[in-house]
């Protein structure tokens, strides 16, 4: 029951009641906002009056558009006390009042082109605010009614928070649930218009619950349909990439967008969980604590037709030093080792000399040369420079998926599973953001170009590309950390934390798919033991077990591959001056202590 107050300028007893009363078992279903009861009533010897009203909750932001009665009906009658009002002057007057307010636009051009019949049905999303008379002559406008998502679901903390119980050690994961349309009711629907929030510049504007909501509308608006529909969206910014392709966008006028989606692909994305609220790749069955989820179904699905097997990639990025020559190697041998049957492709700049060149070709990659891309934010001669030419991976249009993987990653296992998953997913990182580390991209020239565009635009986090990628990509699918699992332990870790990680890292046959090496990288230590344990604030990416797992792929690659691992002069300098430092420190885990027996310290660097 809903209880509102209303002035008018005639007098009345406060106990009065005005009741839509019940006739031949009949309610006159006229809903009130309470927002819109503002208006003059005529009413005979009133001053103030309570109106008491049956109103259901969702209602109150979204009510019919029909009536369940004629006019004829509902207008007069009586209520308590002979009191009559006038419903049809009330509603005549809210319509007049609500055309006045809304906002009337020029319809977009491009209308024309579009090849409209006249009699289709177009659902209008979100657009209560505009007037659209003018499209009235070319179709039935049908208003799409939805619950608006609450204003108390939060982006970081419901739909992209930052830990989630993947190992189902408590209870698993879940998301909220996003107010949907009875889509039934719509399915006869030719075209979608739909006007997108969008509260740019504001800080954080793209991470939007209710933006998302209405995206999420019109995509499954157009998924129910079945065939490639006609949409158009009302936005001063850009639709969301992730969702609407721009390779799907026809044109763009002023805020007028015309895309027409490719159905299977929006599908696809609407199939997966609404954020990385839960994993998109699940570890366990459904309903089982110890039954690992049955990844055959993903790749029987896409094994169907191997003739029909889209171009696909792995790649990684090499540019500015010869620093990640080694670990480029060492990844392209440890994904070989796990019988994937996809290209590798690796893309690097004229810094790499040509013999480190052809040793990568023999390790497996495919070499592409490219021009770096320089991070305009960055200080000149800094470490992040250049990391924007990851840009490049998206200019690599004749392979329609990419799974990316940067150069201090080895594979432990088949990740071919992974190709299956729209772009951008990828594992969690701090927060609401994910790491960037091993992510699947699907290359298009529109999204390189509005990536240069945005150099200028976007802050990132960090300075590099990650933190760029996550303000271009924020709505995207969560893969257990397993895919990606960082070395790297935090500082208040407990004894059976540290314990069980280090089992992770040494578990033969492996239960992770790779190993992140954060800090120091393996090839640039001895191999006696893991050198971040040399340097004080290097500790929380200190594991002697995952360093061993490093060195054990090392030793089963070629010897003419091994050599483009030896250490420069100058490394063995600063490693030993690292062990000189920890000893005067006193390092309570003793590692300066080890004798150094790694044949390297003896060697010359390969040319």
């Amino acid at each position: 029951m809903l209880l509102i107050w209303i002035n008018s300028t005639y007098g009345a007893h406060e106990s009065d009641l005005l009741v839509v009363k019940k006739r031949n078992r009949r309610y006159c279903p006229i809903y009130f906002q309470k927002e819109n009861i503002e208006r003059e009533l005529y009413i005979r010897s009133f001053k103030s009056i309570y109106v008491l009203l049956c109103l259901p909750t969702h209602y109150g932001q979204y009510p019919p558009t029909t009536f369940g009665c004629s006019l004829s009906e509902c207008n007069p009658k009586k209520v308590e006390d002979g009191v009559q009002l006038k419903l049809k002057s009330v509603l005549e007057d809210k319509k007049l009042q609500g055309k006045s307010e809304m906002r009337r636009r020029e319809k977009p051009s491009f209308l024309k082109e579009m090849g409209m019949t006249r009699g289709m049905k177009i659902g209008m999303v979100n657009m209560d605010e505009e007037d659209m008379s003018e499209w009235e002559n070319l179709g039935k406008l049908i208003a799409v009614h939805f619950e608006r998502v609450s204003e108390y679901l939060e982006w970081n903390k419901d739909l992209f928070p930052e830990w989630i119980d993947e190992e189902e050690e408590i209870e698993g994961s879940s998301c909220p649930e996003i107010p949907m349309p009875d889509f039934m009711a719509y399915s006869e629907i030719d075209m979608v218009v739909a006007k997108l929030p969008c509260e740019y510049p504001k800080e954080g504007w793209a991470r939007d619950a209710f933006r998302l909501q209405v995206h999420l509308i019109a995509a499954n608006l157009a998924v129910k349909k079945g065939n490639r529909t006609k949409m158009v969206f009302l936005s001063p910014c850009r639709p969301m990439m992730e969702l609407f392709r721009c390779d799907d966008m026809l044109m763009n006028e002023g805020d007028w967008w015309w895309y027409e989606p490719e159905v299977a692909r929006l599908e696809h994305k609407l199939s997966l969980p609404i954020g990385s609220c839960k994993l998109a790749l699940p570890i366990w069955k459904e309903g089982s604590i110890d039954e690992v989820y049955n990844e055959s179904k993903i790749v029987e699905d896409s094994n169907k037709n191997v003739m029909m097997r889209r171009k696909e990639a792995y790649a990684t990025v090499l540019h500015s030093s010869e620093d990640y020559v080694c670990g480029a190697i060492a990844l392209a041998q440890s994904l070989l080792a796990t019988g994937t049957n996809r290209d590798l492709l690796l893309l690097l700049d004229n810094s790499i000399s040509q013999p480190k060149r052809d040793a990568l070709a023999a390790a497996g990659w495919k070499i592409r040369i490219i021009k770096r891309i320089r991070n305009p934010r960055a200080e000149k001669g800094s470490y992040n420079e250049y990391n924007y030419s990851k840009f490049r991976l998206w200019q690599l249009t004749d392979y329609e998926k990419i799974i990316f993987i940067d150069s201090d990653i080895i594979v432990l296992r088949n990740m071919d599973i992974l190709f299956q998953f729209p772009q951008m997913s990828a594992t969690g990182n701090d927060g609401f953001i994910f790491n960037s580390g091993i992510m699947a991209i699907e290359p298009s020239k529109c999204i390189f170009k509005a990536l240069m565009d945005l150099r200028m635009e976007i802050v990132s986090y960090n300075g590099g590309d990650q933190g760029f990628l996550n303000e271009v990509f924020v709505w995207w699918h969560r893969w257990p950390k397993r895919v990606n699992f960082l070395k790297n332990f935090k500082e208040n870790i407990t004894v059976l934390e540290t314990s069980m990680k280090n089992q992770l890292f040494g578990a033969d046959p492996p239960s992770l798919y790779s190993i992140h090496f954060l800090g120091l990288k393996p090839w640039r230590c001895y191999r006696d033991y893991d050198c971040n344990w040399n340097i004080g604030d290097q500790h929380v990416f200190a594991s002697d077990i995952a360093h061993q797992r490093w060195w054990k792929l090392h030793d089963a690659m070629d010897e003419s591959l091994q050599k483009f691992c030896r250490l420069t002069p100058r490394r063995k300098i600063e490693l030993d001056w690292d062990r000189k430092i920890a000893k005067e420190m006193g390092f309570q885990d003793g590692h300066w202590r080890i004798n150094i027996s790694d044949p390297r310290q003896h060697m010359l660097p390969s040319p």
